[in-house]
C-alpha cells in the first residue's frame, strides 16, 4: 500500500513567495532572488513530504502564479499581443507575469489575460486564449527542470501535469468558427515530447490532472479523453500514469474513466461519498489498475475521521489487495493552510478547537497514520486510532458549537423574510427621488489601497503597541482623506475605504460568534494574493454592530450618499472553512440573519445605499447541473434574507467578480438587488451578453477597468467599454465602476484610474443628454 500527495501549498509557511514576487514586481529585487526563493520553497516541501514518509511526492505542483498559466507557457500558447514583451524582455518569467498582470512600460501597454475561478474553489486561474490557427510548441521545460531538481536532492518525485483535455476546455476561443477541443491534435505532440523527456530523466510515475471529468461532458469530450490516454499508453508503455480528478465524482463519465489504460485512478471520496462503491460494483476496473483513495479532505481543515477512512480502505483492500491501494488527500493541499504547529495563540485559536483540525503538514501525518493502521488487523485498540476517536467525540459533544437561540431563529423563518416589500420598478422611483443621482453614476466597489502605513498600524494595534484611541484617530484620518479625494474628483457615491478591515471575510468573522481564526492560516487565492479564511466551527450570530461606526463617520464628512459595505452570507460561507457537521444551507442562513441585523442597523444610522457583496455565488455552484437548483434555492434565498429587511427607498447593491452568468442569469435576477456590479473589463464586456439576452430588469455596473493589473487605463479605453455596455443596456440602467475593490493597488495608480473613470462617465452623460455632441 502506498501514500500519495496530489500537491502541496506553494506560498511557503510564512508567505515567502508572496513577498518574493511583490518585491520583484516592484523592482526592489532581482529575478535571481525570486528564482532562489522558489527553489528554497520547493526543497522545503519535498524534504517535508519525504520525512513524513509519502511514497509518491509531487513535483511541478509549485508555481510562481498559477498552474494553468504554467501550462500555457509550457505549450507555447502565448497570445499574440505579448509577442513584443517576449521579444523585449528576453526571459520567460517577465512574459509569464505580463500575461498574468498586464504590462505597461517602455512604450508598451498590454492588458492581462482573463482570470476566473478554478472549478468551485476560491482559487483563480488565468484563462487560456485560443485562435483558430493556434500553434503549440514546447516553450518552458519547468516540469522537467523541477523533476531533476528534486532528483538532485535524492528524492524521486511524481511530476504533476494538467491534462490536455482539461487545459483546452478551461480556455476560451478568441474568434468564432471553431471549438478549442479541435486543437487537441496540435497540442498532444507537445505533451508527448514532455513525457518523453520525463522518461529520459528517470520519471516512473506521472500525475495527469483531468478535473474536467468532475463536470458534465459531451460524448465528444469523453472520446477526446479516451484518445489522449490510449495514445499515451501506446507511446509510453513503461510510464505509470495516475489519472487525477477531484472536487466531485465521475458521474456519467465513469465508464469512460474505467476504460482508460492508466496505472491508477484517483477518487475524491470527500466530495463523492458513494464513488468507491460505484467503482467496485461496476466490475469494470482493469485488473492491473490501482485506486488512489482520496480519504483526507484537501479542501477543509478538519481532522480526519480515521474510523470512516479506514472503512473505505478496508473495503477496497478486501476486493483489490493492498498493493493496488494508494492513500491520498482528496485533492491538492493547495487549498488548505500550511502548518497547524504555527498556531500558538490560544486566544485566536482556542486549544479545544485546534484539536479538531489538521493543516497540510498534519494531513501528511494523517496519511502515514492511516497507512500504519490499515496494516494492523485490530487497529481499534491502537493508540493512533484511540486518540483520533477521542478527538472526534470531544468535537461532537462540545458546548462551544451549539447555540439554541440561533437554531430557533433559523427554524422560525417564513416566506416573507425572503423578499423586499415592493417590486424593483416601484423601489427605483423612490430611490431616484431620494438619492438624486445623475445618469451613469460613478462609484467604487468598496476598498481603497491598504498602504504599508495602514497595515503597520493594524499590526501594531493587534500587538498592543498602539492603543485603541490612537488607532481610531489614525483610521479617521485615512477615512477622511479617502472621502476628500472622492469628493475632489466628483465620484457620485463614495465609500469609506475599509481601512479598518484586514479581509472582506475575516473582518466580519472576527466579530461574529461561532468563528475561530488563525495567525498563519494563509491560502493562495491568485498570484501573490493570499487570504486567511476564518473557521466556522459553531452556530453563528452577531453580538453587536460591525460596520456602523465607520460608515456613519464617513457619512458625516460628506453630503453625498456613502455606500455601506458588507460581505454577503454565501461569500462568508464559501470563503471560510465551514463546519462539516450540519448542512451548509443552515449555516448560511445563520450568517444571513447576522448580516440582516447589520443592514437594518446601517439603515437606522442614515445610510441610504448598502452593498452586500456576493462574489462567491457562482463559484459555489455544484459542478453538475442536476445539482444546481437545490444549491441556488438556498444560496439566493440567503442573500435575500440578508437584504430584505429595509425600506423601499434604501438601495441595495451587490458585487460579483470573475463569474460566468449566462447559465444562471435568471437566478442572479432573482436576488433582486437594486444594482449589481460585475467584472467586465478583462472580458471586454463579454459578460454583458448574458444580461442583454435575458433582459435583466435591475441596474448594472459593469467594471470598466481591471484592478488586478497595475496598469492605468486610458480614457478612450474606458469610453469604448462604456459604449459597448450602452449598446447592450439602456443608459438609465448603467453604473460606472472598477472591476473590484482597490485594496491591493497603490494610491498613485488608483487616483489616476478613478479620475479617468469619472471623466469618461461625464463624457457619456454629456453624449446622452446632448446627442449632438
Amino acid at each position: 500500500m502506498k501514500t500519495s500527495n496530489l500537491g502541496y501549498p506553494r506560498i511557503g509557511a510564512h508567505r515567502e513567495l508572496k513577498r518574493a514576487c511583490e518585491t520583484y514586481w516592484s523592482g526592489k529585487t532581482s529575478l535571481g532572488d525570486l528564482l532562489e526563493t522558489g527553489k528554497r520553497i520547493r526543497k522545503e516541501n519535498w524534504m517535508l513530504q519525504h520525512e513524513k514518509g509519502i511514497d509518491l511526492i509531487p513535483s511541478n505542483d509549485f508555481s510562481f502564479y498559477d498552474q494553468v498559466l504554467d501550462t500555457t507557457l509550457m505549450v507555447g500558447a502565448v497570445p499574440k499581443r505579448y509577442f513584443d514583451v517576449k521579444e523585449s524582455q528576453g526571459n520567460l518569467m517577465d512574459l509569464y507575469f505580463a500575461m498574468a498582470r498586464g504590462y505597461q512600460k517602455e512604450e508598451m501597454d498590454v492588458i492581462a489575460m482573463e482570470m476566473t475561478k478554478w472549478f468551485d474553489t476560491n482559487y483563480h486561474y488565468i484563462v487560456p486564449e485560443f485562435e483558430k490557427d493556434q500553434e503549440f510548441g514546447l516553450l518552458s521545460t519547468k516540469i522537467i527542470d523541477e523533476f531533476n531538481e528534486a532528483k538532485a536532492l535524492g528524492i524521486q518525485t511524481k511530476p504533476v501535469l494538467l491534462g490536455p483535455v482539461t487545459y483546452l476546455l478551461l480556455g476560451k476561443e478568441k474568434e468564432d468558427g471553431f471549438h478549442r477541443l479541435n486543437l487537441l491534435p496540435k497540442l498532444l505532440p507537445v505533451y508527448h515530447i514532455l513525457l518523453e523527456k520525463l522518461v529520459e530523466a528517470g520519471a516512473t510515475w506521472i500525475q495527469l490532472d483531468e478535473p474536467i471529468l468532475a463536470t458534465d461532458l459531451t460524448a465528444g469530450e469523453q472520446e477526446a479523453i479516451t484518445k489522449v490516454y490510449q495514445e499515451i499508453a501506446e507511446k509510453f508503455p513503461s510510464l505509470k500514469i495516475l489519472l487525477a480528478s477531484y472536487f466531485e465524482g465521475f458521474g456519467d463519465n465513469l465508464d469512460t474513466v474505467l476504460s482508460l489504460p492508466v496505472c491508477a485512478i484517483h477518487l475524491d471520496l470527500k466530495r463523492s461519498l458513494g464513488l468507491l462503491d460505484k467503482v467496485l460494483v461496476s466490475g469494470k476496473l482493469a485488473k492491473n489498475t490501482s485506486l488512489s483513495l482520496g480519504v483526507i479532505d484537501g479542501r477543509n481543515v478538519w481532522k480526519n475521521d480515521f474510523a470512516h477512512s479506514l472503512g473505505y480502505i478496508r473495503k477496497a483492500k478486501k476486493q483489490l489487495g493492498e498493493d493496488r491501494i494508494i492513500i491520498s488527500p482528496s485533492c491538492s493541499l493547495l487549498h488548505v493552510p500550511n502548518d497547524l504547529d504555527l498556531e500558538t495563540h490560544g486566544k485566536t485559536l482556542p486549544k479545544e478547537v485546534k484539536d479538531w483540525m489538521a493543516f497540510a503538514k498534519q494531513k501528511l501525518e494523517e496519511l502515514q497514520s492511516l497507512k500504519t493502521l490499515a496494516g494492523i488487523p485490530e487497529y481499534s485498540s491502537y493508540h493512533l486510532f484511540k486518540d483520533n476517536l477521542a478527538s472526534m467525540e470531544k468535537r461532537k459533544d462540545s458546548t462551544r458549537i451549539h447555540r439554541p437561540k440561533v437554531k430557533q431563529r433559523v427554524k422560525h423563518l417564513n416566506e416573507s423574510d425572503f423578499r423586499r416589500t415592493s417590486p424593483f420598478e416601484k423601489r427605483k422611483v423612490l430611490q431616484a427621488a431620494h438619492l438624486k443621482l445623475p445618469l451613469f453614476p460613478t462609484t467604487t466597489i468598496g476598498s481603497f489601497p491598504q498602504t504599508p502605513e495602514v497595515r503597520q498600524a493594524r499590526s501594531l494595534f493587534k500587538k498592543g503597541s498602539l492603543d485603541g484611541q490612537e488607532y481610531v484617530e489614525f483610521l479617521k484620518k485615512e477615512t477622511a482623506k479617502a472621502i476628500s479625494f472622492q469628493e475632489e474628483i466628483g465620484l457620485d457615491v463614495p465609500v469609506h475605504g475599509e481601512f479598518e478591515r484586514n479581509d472582506m471575510v475575516e473582518y466580519f468573522g472576527e466579530q461574529l460568534e461561532g468563528f475561530a481564526f488563525t495567525q498563519n492560516g494563509w491560502v493562495q487565492s491568485y498570484g501573490s494574493r493570499c487570504v486567511k479564511p476564518p473557521i466556522i466551527f459553531g452556530d453563528v450570530s452577531r453580538p453587536k454592530p460591525m460596520t456602523v461606526f465607520w460608515t456613519a463617520f464617513a457619512q458625516s464628512l460628506t453630503e453625498k450618499p456613502v455606500k455601506g459595505m458588507l460581505t454577503g452570507p454565501v461569500t462568508i460561507l464559501q470563503w471560510s472553512f465551514v463546519r462539516d457537521d450540519q448542512a451548509r444551507s443552515i449555516t448560511c442562513n445563520q450568517i444571513a440573519l447576522a448580516i440582516l441585523d447589520e443592514v437594518v442597523d446601517l439603515e437606522k444610522a442614515g445610510i441610504q445605499i448598502i452593498q452586500v457583496d456576493e462574489p462567491a455565488i457562482r463559484e459555489g455552484l455544484p459542478l453538475r447541473k442536476k445539482n444546481w437548483k437545490a444549491y441556488l434555492d438556498w444560496a439566493i434565498g440567503a442573500f435575500k434574507l440578508s437584504t430584505s429587511g429595509v425600506e423601499d427607498s434604501t438601495q441595495i447593491h451587490t458585487h460579483m467578480c470573475y463569474s460566468e452568468f449566462n447559465d444562471i442569469i435568471k437566478d442572479i435576477a432573482d436576488m433582486d438587488a437594486d444594482v449589481i456590479t460585475i467584472e467586465c473589463s478583462r472580458s471586454q464586456m463579454e459578460l454583458l451578453d448574458a444580461f442583454s439576452e435575458f433582459d435583466y430588469p435591475n441596474d448594472i455596473g459593469p467594471g470598466v477597468y481591471d484592478i488586478h493589473s497595475p496598469r492605468v487605463p486610458s480614457s478612450d479605453e474606458i469610453l469604448e467599454l462604456l459604449k459597448k455596455a450602452q449598446n447592450v443596456l439602456p443608459a438609465s440602467k448603467l453604473w460606472v465602476n472598477p472591476d473590484c475593490g482597490l485594496k491591493t493597488r497603490g494610491w498613485k495608480e488608483t487616483k489616476e484610474a478613478l479620475k479617468t473613470m469619472v471623466s469618461a462617465a461625464r463624457q457619456m452623460r454629456d453624449t446622452v443628454e446632448h446627442p449632438s455632441h
